[in-house]
């Protein structure tokens, strides 16, 4: 059962006083969880980024080998205060975060010790802006995506589940959660079979997964259009990057209030932690290692994808060149 942990990560963020400070207060009976926060500030307001270490019993922190699965909690902000009142949509991959390391470390407390190292990074932010998008607005951030992706991912992150609330399209009709295809330097490969496998023991329905598209990889900032953040990871790492979004039938706004189901964040929470008892352990694959030596043999690199493009990157060489007398 994960709804226990979703209510109380939901209750502590819906608030306006929220801080990473209370989020820490939140695993104070978990001592070998270990959490960080930092708090930073952007041209739009400040956040405080949270890091929630679970070690595994041969993980990477006590000298083992074991993988190590990072669960990252994307958004713009939990809260647009004070033009909205209340928690948003934009909350649930923070809230879906948060939950899944209480999960961790309550399992972790109880002698279910996972064999790989859990790394957990959101942040949180009870008054961020909020900026037009189609079809509905989004939640915009008091930061940066680079600054996200600098205190959200992590070079010890061997796979990486990225949470986020995807209901501003008209893409995907569902309600519940869906799952993109794997993301790798640039590639968007085919579907996990091992997490098509882990959604259906955990929602106990058929698979739901959802189109992404080459630009839906690229970083912000390019000018090109977004399904939202969910895979701005990919960017930032050379790991394998999967989506999972929270969804609904309908267009809902980020910046919507009201608009948070606790079921559906808690069938996320559950599908993370699963995905990560697997990962930890080595039995489950995001993607198909020799497919993805065929496809770097036959096509060559699509790192550049992971770039915002070859005029910003000529920018960038020219300023660095030293100017001639």
């Amino acid at each position: 059962m994960t709804l226990h942990e979703t209510m109380i990560s939901y209750r502590t963020m819906d608030s306006a006083y929220v801080s990473g400070r209370e989020i820490k207060d939140l695993f104070q009976d978990y001592p070998e969880a270990q959490v960080e926060v930092t708090e930073v500030y952007g041209e739009k307001g400040k956040t405080d980024f949270v890091r929630i270490l679970i070690p595994g019993t041969s993980g990477k922190t006590s000298g083992g080998i074991a993988p190590t699965m990072g669960i990252v909690g994307r958004l713009g902000g939990i809260g647009a205060r004070p033009s909205r009142i209340g928690i948003v949509s934009d909350a649930d991959g923070a809230v879906a975060a948060v939950a899944a390391g209480l999960k961790l470390a309550d399992m972790q407390q109880k002698g279910d010790r996972l064999v790989g190292d859990v790394i957990v990074t959101t942040h949180i932010c009870p008054d961020a802006p909020t900026r037009p998008h189609d079809p509905v607005d989004f939640m915009d951030s008091p930061v940066e995506i680079d600054v996200m992706n600098r205190y959200e991912i992590e070079a010890a992150m061997d796979a990486i589940v990225s949470i986020d609330t995807t209901k501003g399209n008209r893409v995907i009709n569902h309600k519940g959660i869906a799952l993109s295809p794997t993301v790798k330097q640039g590639y968007i490969l085919r579907v996990s079979e091992d997490l098509l496998r882990i959604m259906e023991m955990t929602t106990g329905e058929l698979p739901v997964t959802f189109p992404i598209t080459t630009q839906d990889i690229t970083p912000y900032g390019n000018g090109l259009y977004h399904i939202n953040s969910i895979l701005q990871p990919a960017v930032a790492t050379d790991a394998p990057v999967v989506g999972l979004a929270v969804t609904a039938k309908s267009a809902i706004p980020g910046c919507g209030t009201g608009a948070s189901h606790e079921v559906d964040i808690a069938s996320a929470v559950r599908f993370a932690v699963e995905t990560a008892k697997e990962v930890t352990a080595g039995t489950c694959r995001f993607y198909n290692e020799e497919e993805f030596a065929a496809l770097h043999r036959l096509y060559g690199s699509m790192a550049q994808l992971q770039t915002l493009g070859v005029e910003e990157t000529e920018k960038a060489e020219a300023a660095m060149e030293p100017s001639g007398l």
